[in-house]
């Protein structure tokens, strides 16, 4: 099999469907396999091999989409490059993983670069009906890759039966489908963003490219005018979505809100479902690792401080440090397993041996179950706080400091301490005139003395990534040792 072997199946039986909508340009499915067809023909031409990785530097435009399925269509592997980064950074990505060739936005100085441009197009051979690709099922097809650009970069290649094995998840739990009309509002370097406009062209959907910079009610607009039923936007965005909402959800026209990145708070939950969208899921996982656990309208209140149910086809399980069960209720190591998991990272062993371990990937975050299949998250193995050789899970913390009516955000980091080993940092955003004191106060109504944070700093803002993830490195330097 080929991932995009489907693109043909969609191209006959719905050709006038469009597939993408970009402003005023549409392309029909029946347009969009033969144009894949002719940039992997285009890509053998330049001396691209099955098992070359190809970067992928473009801008989010419907050639963005193009080349993902080229790419596939010509076994070849995806390496996914943010064109915000500087050229150093590309250049870094693109060297450590040995891609062949980057294809590239005019100017883009990146060594193998090829632009995507007038010319481009007009070197595009006519379309060959007998050309034949490859069709490897367990073929690399896709660099799984986390955000970030420091430090060494990680991650899994997923094989065409990985990747789509994720989508099944998207289809059977997320309940994707083919009559959708999905609104790309995210980077397509990110990972939901390029896994979810993928899968919806893959159904036979629609894809409408609205990317950022953007303002909140532009993309309200934007929803309405195409009719858009589906999107995913990060926890940021939907804070600032908000702020204009009035009495009238501003999304009545979608029929499924994705939020992904970062956990969002009951509270926050409870407003989005009010205000924006009655359809929100809070979808919990990694980009290396895919989909995890969903939050779903209907779970109750009860379970809205969870990140949800697990998701279709993953196993979840909550170990020590020595990899055994633990018993419900308990907080551990989360690691989960399935057929959209890899089972290493991309030419890194060394890498993979933290991560994955006996077929079961290691996400890095703590959490716990509860007796109906629940999973709630108690932070990242390395933000646990050791003080005095007791263990305190951060989460915990910032959920006391959450339910205070005077907070509206908080995050409790570690604080190196000459006596204690660690002491106890909160960083908390007030939508009232409350300080520290009070906090404190209202912490020791609920927590064990050694669990109350030495201090509480009251700012403006938490800073937080282009995902929405707060940037903890940021806060912890501003923290000298005490």
């Amino acid at each position: 099999m080929n991932l995009a072997d489907m693109l043909t199946h969609q191209a006959r039986r719905r050709p006038g469907h469009p597939a993408i909508i970009e402003g005023s340009r549409v392309i029909t499915h029946g347009e969009f396999d033969p144009l894949v067809r002719r940039w992997a023909a285009r890509l053998i031409a330049l001396g691209a091999e099955p098992g070359d990785v190809i970067g992928i530097a473009l801008k989010d435009r419907a050639e963005h989409l193009v080349a993902f399925y080229a790419v596939a269509r010509m076994g070849g592997i995806i390496l996914p490059v943010d064109w915000r980064w500087t050229a150093a950074e590309k250049q870094r990505i693109t060297e450590f993983f040995g891609a062949e060739l980057t294809l590239a936005e005019s100017g883009d100085r990146i060594q193998g670069a090829i632009a995507i441009d007038r010319a481009w197009h007009g070197s595009l051979p006519a379309l060959d009906p007998n050309i034949t690709f490859p069709a490897d099922g367990d073929a690399p097809v896709v660099l799984s890759l986390s955000s970030g650009t420091t430090g060494t970069p990680k991650g899994p290649a997923l094989s065409h039966r990985q990747f789509l094995s994720r989508w099944i998840t998207q289809f059977v739990t997320l309940t994707f489908s083919e009559h959708d009309r999905y609104l790309s509002a995210t980077p397509l370097y990110f990972g939901g963003g390029r896994s979810f406009t993928m899968s919806a062209l893959y159904a036979g959907a629609t894809v409408v490219m609205f990317p950022p910079p953007y303002e909140p009610a532009q993309l309200v607009a934007a929803a309405a005018e195409y009719r858009a039923t589906t999107t995913l936007l990060v926890p940021t965005m939907l804070r600032r979505l908000l702020e204009i909402a009035g009495d009238d959800r501003l999304f009545d026209g979608l029929r499924l809100l994705l939020s992904t990145g970062a956990v969002l708070h009951g509270d926050e939950r409870r407003a989005v479902m009010d205000r924006l969208c009655g359809g929100f899921i809070n979808y919990y996982g990694s980009t290396e690792g895919g989909g995890v656990s969903v939050l779903m309208p209907d779970h109750g209140e009860d379970k809205s401080e969870s990140v949800g149910s697990i998701v279709f086809g993953t196993d979840v399980e909550i170990v020590d440090d020595d990899h055994a069960p633990l018993a419900v209720g308990d907080i551990g190591r989360i690691r989960y397993r399935g057929p959209g998991v890899a089972g290493e990272f991309f030419r890194d062993e060394a890498a993979g041996a933290e991560y994955f371990h006996d077929g079961w990937f290691y996400p890095g975050d703590l959490g716990r179950l509860d007796d109906d299949g629940f999973l709630y998250l108690a932070g990242r193995a390395d933000d646990l706080i050791v003080r005095g050789g007791i263990n305190i899970y951060p989460a915990e913390i910032e959920q006391t400091l959450l339910i205070h009516e005077g907070v509206r955000d908080a995050v409790v980091l570690g604080w190196p301490s000459r006596e204690m080993g660690e002491e106890i940092a909160a960083f908390v955003v007030c939508n009232a005139h409350v300080d520290g004191v009070v906090l404190a106060a209202h912490c020791r109504e609920t927590l064990a003395p050694y669990k109350i944070p030495r201090e509480i700093f009251v700012v403006d803002a938490l800073p937080r990534s282009a995902l929405g993830k707060i940037a903890k490195g940021e806060l912890k330097a501003r923290l000298t040792p005490v």
